[in-house]
């Protein structure tokens, strides 16, 4: 039997959609609840399969459990250790070399460092920096965020090179970064699940949270070309960071798909925000995702260790390369007696 494990924070409906359509579809094949953890010991035993985090980027603890579960061999959505090293200005960066449509986007020094920073710490950093090179080339409105973040937090809309002084000066220890501001024409958020399955969600971002009012369904939303687009660069972005499952915004300006926001690996799934529809589209999906791939196998990630924690398939590996080595000298070498003919012959020539 398959164990299916599910990690939360305060959200109640999504979990317990997903453990109730895995454990109706899973036909006691395979099972999904709340998972408890404690004390985690180094030889800690592997008890699931699976297991969906959505709370670990708030919880260092399960964060670092989630990473020793991992090394026993079980499959974490999302990998713990790419969502600890992502960030969303590098997803950015990628994003843009893929072929995927960015704002113009900086990347700002910290307003305020830790109390062990000192000048002498910061002797390869510009100052001051070059602020109007940084407007001129952004432009206005732009939007002043976190380069590692999410819920809108910490979020400014910036007019002028005075208000973005003052937002600024209130960031303190954190990263920030000055984005492009899209007047949108139109704006989409997409789940996407298994780096495959889209659906493309109408959003109203100026709305608020549980307004009722953020996603309005409407199929016919985006032409049939630009959701094609969408739904590609989805996919093409998925694919790029690894995520089984992810949120991506855009901010559609002229018919160009602007990519804002896709690092979302705990995406909002609430049925009072998201609506009925959506919420059942991603349980359903995620459902299914899990079982097929707990029947097909998951593509293990590729760990610097791997290969140290199975030694067999590597020095088979090793064993046939020195075989074929072996049988290639013994064709091709000379024994000593067939040398010394050779050389009499050629003293005798």
């Amino acid at each position: 039997m398959k164990r299916v494990g599910i990690l939360t924070g305060r959200e109640v409906t999504f979990p317990e959609s997903i453990i109730r359509s895995i454990n109706e579809k899973g036909n006691g094949e395979v099972v999904a609840e709340m998972i408890t953890v404690g004390g985690i010991r180094l030889d800690e035993a592997k008890k699931y399969d699976v297991i969906i985090d959505r709370i670990s980027h708030e919880v260092p603890y399960y964060r670092a459990t989630l990473k020793r579960m991992a090394l026993e061999g079980t499959y974490i959505i999302n990998n713990p250790f790419w969502w600890s090293a992502d960030d969303k200005f590098f997803n950015f960066s990628l994003a843009a070399k893929i072929g995927v449509a960015i704002p113009k986007t900086v990347l700002l020094p910290q307003e305020k460092y830790i109390a062990d920073i000192t000048p002498e710490s910061l002797r390869n950093l510009e100052f001051p920096l070059d602020w109007e090179a940084i407007v001129n080339y952004v432009g206005f409105p732009a939007f002043l965020k976190p380069f590692d973040g999410g819920g809108w937090k910490n979020v400014s809309k910036i007019y002028s090179l005075e208000q973005l002084w003052y937002e600024y000066n209130q960031t303190g220890t954190l990263c920030m970064t000055l984005q492009e501001g899209i007047e949108f024409d139109q704006f989409v958020r997409c789940y996407c699940v298994g780096k495959e399955k889209v659906l493309i969600m109408p959003y109203d971002p100026t709305k608020s949270y549980l307004s009722g009012e953020q996603y309005v369904p409407d199929p016919n939303y985006l032409s049939p070309e630009l959701s094609a687009r969408v739904e590609k660069d989805v996919i093409t972005i998925c694919k790029a960071l690894g995520y089984d499952l992810n949120t991506v915004e855009f901010a559609i300006k002229d018919g160009i798909p602007y990519a804002i926001d896709f690092m979302n690996p705990a995406p909002d799934a609430e049925l009072a925000s998201v609506g009925e529809y959506n919420h059942n589209w991603i349980v359903g999906e995620m459902t299914d995702f899990i079982l097929r791939k707990l029947k097909e196998g998951f593509e293990t990630p590729e760990y610097r260790w791997t290969s140290m924690l199975n030694p067999a398939a590597k020095t088979e590996g090793k064993t046939v390369a020195k075989a074929k080595t072996t049988k290639t000298t013994a064709t091709t070498a000379k024994t000593p007696t067939e040398k010394k003919s050779a050389a009499k012959k050629a003293t005798a020539k």
